[in-house]
């Protein structure tokens, strides 16, 4: 294992100083690699430098929101290297978005800079924007040059020499502006630091041992957390090469651990089972795969185990966070036995502080359910330009109200039972989806399940479940339903059962419960 970057090598922690010594340390090794370009560290450093000092000749100036509207890509990770180290405030962009939400969010955070491309997928994200009103927006800047008809493009603002001098980057300066997912309202954009970014990730990548030599397949996207703090930035933390990968298939997946050797490979629950189903595992040697990390509510024990012993990763890491304690907030251990690390997500990571409360805001017992608050150097300092939303969430003493309900076992492991809002009352009794859903993914045809409360004349609301079932398995209504009833309390039994291919989820594996509930 080759020597990793620590804090004390950086004279201040921001991201532009992590770059700038990973490349007088590390140089000519790979950082990035896709398959029709590889970076090393030390052109990251010189791309990336001369990305800013255009940028700032342009007009770009300290504090300035720079949006970045793409796939997993090099150029992603050099718009952001480039944004910071002209001062900016990068602001991603989820790919699954349309026009009007993309321009809520441009508007919302008042980006001069939009980085994006002219070919996703078949199609042009430029020309998703050509009716709306972005009064805030200077330039749009191409990361490919595919039928480009845009004026500029990233490999116009790459030509060295440009005698510009670019501003001092400090650690108390806001790296990003991270939009919440909107599942249940409308985005608001959370404030991340650079500090707040290498002290949470320099934890975290050590933690699970990411070191030089590993090979980190990025499937997260990078417009969110997971794919940009915990995926590119850990990865150049470490010294480790990154490959960038823009769409999930798991058979291509699957074909690249064996071909580029991957070591670490992170995702929602939902990657490793379509890894796991498919019938190209047989085919391929896989055993380079070293470091896994997901998390989610509900994780069977049985993927955990078939992690380890069917899929052969050494170490299993289940975590939780939200966007605005900067990605992370609890993790397991490595030497966490299978059940442990299904069913929690570990315990708070070093400097930080959670608790469960009440409605009333007391703190509950051990092994009682209650909203989880965070206090610690990783909350943010709240929403950009929402005053009223971020007093709503971080109170005067610095307690985040995540409005996930946990418990607390006498270790200090926490239990996600459920987002609060997501809970609802049967008859008196307080349901929490999660909890079904966990019992649900017990039973062996079970692959998936979602669960949300739906009115009932006589009870208020009842359960209903929306099962994906695994690979050549057969369930109906009618036999599920009374082994429900055999394995959870009256109460918590869907009264209406759903089956479906696929569950709606967002680009970090999260289902979209609103959209079950609106039945789309």
């Amino acid at each position: 294992m080759g020597k990793d970057i620590r804090l004390n090598s950086l004279t201040k922690l921001t991201i532009p100083e992590l770059i700038k010594i990973q490349a007088a340390t590390l140089g000519s090794k790979q950082a990035l690699v896709t398959d029709n370009q590889t970076l090393t560290f030390e052109e990251l450093e010189t791309q990336s430098t001369d990305i800013a000092k255009h940028l700032v000749s342009i007009g770009v100036e300290k504090g300035d929101r720079l949006a970045i509207w793409a796939p997993n890509m090099n150029e992603w990770v050099l718009s952001a290297i480039g944004a910071h180290k002209a001062g900016g405030i990068i602001v991603p962009i989820n790919t699954r978005m349309k026009g009007k939400e993309a321009a809520y969010i441009l508007n919302n955070s008042q980006a001069k800079i939009l980085f994006s491309v002219n070919d996703f997928l078949g199609s042009n994200y430029f020309d998703f924007l050509s009716d709306e009103n972005l009064p805030y927006l200077k330039h749009r800047i191409a990361l490919d040059e595919k039928d480009s008809h845009e004026t500029t493009t990233l490999k116009s603002l790459m030509v060295p020499g440009l005698n510009q001098e670019l501003p001092v980057v400090d650690e108390g300066d806001i790296a990003d502006i991270i939009f919440t997912s909107g599942t249940t309202g409308k985005p608001k954009g959370v404030i991340s630091t650079h500090s707040q970014n290498i002290k949470v990730f320099n934890f975290w990548s050590t933690y699970i041992g990411l070191n030089q030599d590993d090979k980190y397949l990025i499937v997260n996207p990078f417009f969110h957390t997971f794919g940009y703090k915990a995926g590119w930035l850990a990865s150049i933390m470490r010294g480790a090469t990154a490959f960038p990968c823009a769409v999930f298939d798991a058979d291509k997946i699957i074909q690249m651990i064996e071909d580029k050797k991957i070591s670490m490979l992170p995702g929602p629950p939902t990657l490793y089972q379509s890894i796991l189903a498919s019938d190209a595992l047989s085919t391929v040697d896989i055993s380079s795969l070293r470091l896994g990390v997901t998390g989610a509510a509900s994780i069977p024990v049985q993927l955990i185990k078939d992690m380890k012993e069917r899929l052969g990763f050494e170490t299993v890491i289940t975590a939780y966070g939200l966007t605005e304690s900067t990605g992370v907030v609890t993790m397991c251990t490595p030497d966490d036995d299978y059940e442990t690390i299904a069913t929690t997500s570990g315990c708070a990571i070093e400097g930080v502080e959670i608790k469960c409360v009440d409605s009333d805001g007391v703190s509950v017992a051990v092994g009682e359910p209650g909203e989880i608050l965070v206090k610690g150097y990783n909350v943010t300092s709240g929403y950009f330009n929402n005053e009223e939303a971020t007093k709503e969430a971080i109170d005067e003493e610095g307690w985040l109200r995540t409005g996930d309900i946990g418990i607390l076992d006498e270790r200090g492991y926490i239990k996600i039972t459920d987002r609060s809002k997501d809970m609802f009352i049967v008859g008196g009794f307080n349901a929490y989806p999660a909890e079904i859903e966990n019992i649900l993914c017990d039973h062996p045809a079970i692959a998936q399940a979602a669960v949300i409360g739906i009115d009932d004349e006589r009870m208020g609301e009842v359960a209903k479940a929306f099962i994906v079932l695994k690979p050549n398995q057969s369930l109906n209504a009618e036999t599920l339903m009374p082994w429900c009833k055999e394995n959870m309390a009256n109460y918590k039994v869907p009264r209406e059962i759903e089956f479906t291919q696929d569950l709606p989820t967002n680009a970090a594996g999260k289902v979209m419960k609103y959209m079950l509930k609106n039945g789309s």
